[in-house]
């Protein structure tokens, strides 16, 4: 977890609920997640919302992208080179959504796929 989270941790409140990175990191996405559907679904009727959506997506994987890429990070090489690629096919993926015919569906089966893994569900396939 970056330094940014972590200074946000320190000044929530002391008698909330203790939760893990995971979970931060889990519902982090899960909100991201559920605007994409939603502004997806109405991009004919406000397409900014569609753009803002897209943009806190790419966001937040790029925030999880230089997490990690620190030297400090701790999970295994393997894992971290494979999120940093996602990150990069989620930046490439919302020019694509942004500039033609593609759609929010693959960004949001990556997200749907890294928070079965944070819960420790795996794939279901």
């Amino acid at each position: 977890m970056n330094a940014h989270i972590h200074a946000k941790l320190g000044y929530s409140r002391p008698d909330a609920t203790l939760r893990t990175l995971r979970s931060i990191e889990y519902e982090a996405l899960a909100r991201v997640t559920q605007r994409l559907s939603v502004a997806w679904l109405q991009r004919k009727a406000d397409y900014p919302a569609l753009v803002q959506a897209l943009s806190d997506n790419l966001g937040l994987w790029s925030t999880l992208a230089a997490d990690v890429a620190s030297p400090g990070n701790a999970l295994p090489a393997p894992l971290r080179a494979q999120l940093f690629y996602l990150y990069e096919f989620s930046e490439v993926h919302t020019r694509n959504v942004l500039n033609g015919p593609a759609s929010v569906e693959v960004l949001i089966d990556v997200n749907t796929a890294i928070m079965r893994g944070l819960r420790g569900q795996g794939s279901t396939e």
